[in-house]
Order: structure tokens, then sequence, then C-alpha cells
């Protein structure tokens, strides 16, 4: 049972606005390829884990501080007697492991995703033992991709590989587990501890006037958009988008950037260009509430 889903991270989000709207400089443009990439590998991984039938509790993507220290876990399960947690990477590739190193071939060194479970590990311990819980842990590194390959593994290491993850759900699955109210106060405990807003967040500066306006096709991600009736429809690659869903799409990315910014007819139509300004009223009053009147009117 998915007690908490994964959702896309607010960093990620604003990285995928900005790579449309402007140019980003070459180690912004990095950062956010491998937060898309990884994402995208948990999110695969997560389409597994949903399908366990056994008793059991998925917290997906939770992030704590522990005697100020900050963790994250990408996923946790929770079944009958203990806690299992995965460290998913979507690295792609040949690599090798030597004397406890990981390197990408020919022999570029990677951080050992090891040493986050060594690092998580005790610090979820702490943080169980701080709210009464004493259960057993194991913890895995999943390699999610399978286009992966890693040369010279030693059989000990905690390591799921691609061809193993079927195997490895289908075993957990035959597992009897019976869950009891302990373990939702668990993962209740677990929800309340969880932190929402990643202090760790690497954005690069950015103000209005600098950005692409327009409505960007959802597929694609072109401005070439043309504004009939009812649809919005891609120039570049022909696909076709109902007009409000558009305009919606359009006014999350605008809060999600300037969240300090009022919500107008007028903000949104130059955000907007090519949607005609009663149209976009009409939007907002349906979707929005109006504070003000006249020509100081806003939406919240």
């Amino acid at each position: 049972m998915v007690y908490k889903s994964r959702t896309k991270s607010k960093e990620l989000a604003i990285l995928e606005i900005l790579n449309d709207r402007m140019q980003l400089a070459r180690k912004d443009k990095q950062h956010y390829f491998n937060l898309k990439k990884g994402y995208e590998g948990e999110v695969i991984f997560d389409s597994l884990t949903e399908k366990l039938q056994c008793e059991c509790l998925i917290l997906n993507d939770l992030l704590f501080e522990v005697n100020h220290t900050i963790f994250q876990l990408d996923s946790l399960i929770i079944v009958q007697g203990k806690i299992l947690f995965f460290e998913v990477k979507n690295f792609e590739g040949d690599y090798y492991y030597e004397s406890d190193k990981l390197y990408k071939k020919p022999k570029l060194e990677i951080i050992n995703p090891l040493l986050q479970l060594s690092r998580s590990e005790p610090l979820l311990r702490q943080l169980l033992l701080n709210h009464g819980f004493n259960l057993p842990i194991d913890a895995s590194v999943v390699f999610i991709n399978p286009k992966f390959t890693l040369y010279q593994a030693p059989l000990y290491k905690p390591f799921i590989f691609p061809t193993q993850i079927k195997n490895y759900l289908a075993d957990l699955n035959a597992t009897p587990s019976k869950l009891t109210p302990q373990n939702k106060e668990l993962a209740d405990m677990l929800l309340s501890l969880h932190i929402t807003e990643s202090p760790y967040e690497k954005l690069p500066s950015y103000h209005y006037d600098q950005l692409q306006k327009g409505i960007s096709c959802t597929r694609c991600h072109s401005f070439s958009i043309t504004v009939s009736n009812k649809y919005c429809f891609c120039m570049k690659c022909q696909y076709q988008e109902l007009l409000d869903e558009a305009v919606l799409r359009n006014i999350k990315e605008f809060r999600l950037l300037f969240p300090n910014k009022k919500l107008t007819t007028r903000t949104i139509h130059h955000w907007s260009q090519v949607v005609p300004e009663r149209r976009i009223r009409n939007i907002l009053l349906r979707t929005f509430t109006k504070m003000g009147d006249h020509r100081w009117s806003y939406f919240e």
C-alpha cells in the first residue's frame, strides 16, 4: 500500500520551466539533467513497488533532520518486523568497482552510493529510537536502469541490479507479513517528521524580463503555439491541448516562479502572450477567488 506518493520537487519543477524559458548555464543545466534523470528512475521503481500485494506501507521521498543533520530516503517500505529502505540510482553505462570506489568507464570516479547508505542508516535508526521504535533496518542500493552494468561488483554489498529487481520484489511479496497498529503509528510518525521544503535547493537567479513568454507545448516544449476557441495547437509536433488546461498550466508555472507576484488578468495575459485577455479573465474567475475591484483586482 502506497502511504506516501512521490511528487516532483519544487526545485526540479522550477528548473524544468527555466530550461524552457531561458538559457541555463552549463552547471545549472547539468544539475537539472541529473535531478530529472534521478526522478525518472525513482518513478520507475515506484511503479514496481506499488504492485506489491503483501501487507506493507510504502513511503516515497522522505526528508528528515536528526541532530541538525538532514538526510533523504528515496523509498521506504514497512513490513512485518522490519523496515526496508532503498537508495535508487538511475546510472546508465559501464561502471566498475575497485577498492571500495565506483568508477564509470574508462576512469571517472562516481560518489559511491554505499556512502549514502552508511550515512542514512544510522540517522534513521536514531530517528526511530528517539520516538520509541526499535526495528531492524535493511538498506539497499537499487540500480534501476536496464542499460547499467557494474563490473567487479562484490557479492556481499547490498546492491540490487536491474536483472534482480523483479525477483527481489517477488520474494518480498511472498514473505508473510502482517501489519500491526504500531506499524501504522510508525508510518504516521515518519510522515509527521517529513520536511516538505529542502534547504539544499540549487536554483539559478532569474527575473521576469529575461524569460521567454508564451505557452509552451507540453509534449515538445516548443513555443510555436496557435490558439483557437477551444484548443492550443503546436505547430512543431502537432500536439493539441485544451486551451483552458494550457492556460491553467501556464498560470501554475507563473505562480511557481513568482510566488510573491499578484495574479492578475493583465499579468497572465502578458505571460501567456497568445491568449485573449477576456478568455484569461474568464478562466481566472472560474478557477480562483477574485479579490478587490476594478483595476486593483487580483486573484488568489
